[in-house]
């Protein structure tokens, strides 16, 4: 069984992977550029496996009060990168830092609890 007190930790550490995310691509406007900078791809996929190992690992109880994000496709996600990854399409990883990252950034600042130092 998980444990419900650690979904606030699992919380903090979405929000800072999302973090690390958007310090990664500052000054980077392009998906060419982002696509050409093997290490930045590394990096980003990195953090979006912790973003999808922390909802993995989020309680049930957690995720059946907090319905508002589609916590299957962020954890299936995480499957894909973590055992699929030949099959990781780098255009699809730019969609989710575009178009899904800011989106969750928003709902757990606004419906969860984030500790702050």
């Amino acid at each position: 069984m998980r444990d419900k007190v650690n979904d606030p930790a699992r919380i903090q550490l979405m929000m800072d992977s999302i973090a690390n995310i958007e310090e990664f691509l500052l000054g980077v406007e392009s998906y060419e550029s982002f696509e050409s900078n093997k290490i930045l791809c590394h990096a980003v996929i990195y953090n979006l496996q912790c973003i999808g190992e922390s909802v993995y690992m989020l309680s049930k109880d957690y995720k059946d009060t907090h319905q508002g994000m589609d916590w299957e496709a962020i954890e299936g996600l995480r499957h894909v990168l973590v055992h699929d990854y030949y099959q990781v399409n780098m255009a699809t990883i730019w969609g989710i830092i575009q178009q899904d990252l800011q989106p969750l950034k928003t709902f757990l600042s606004s419906e969860c609890f984030v500790p702050r130092d």
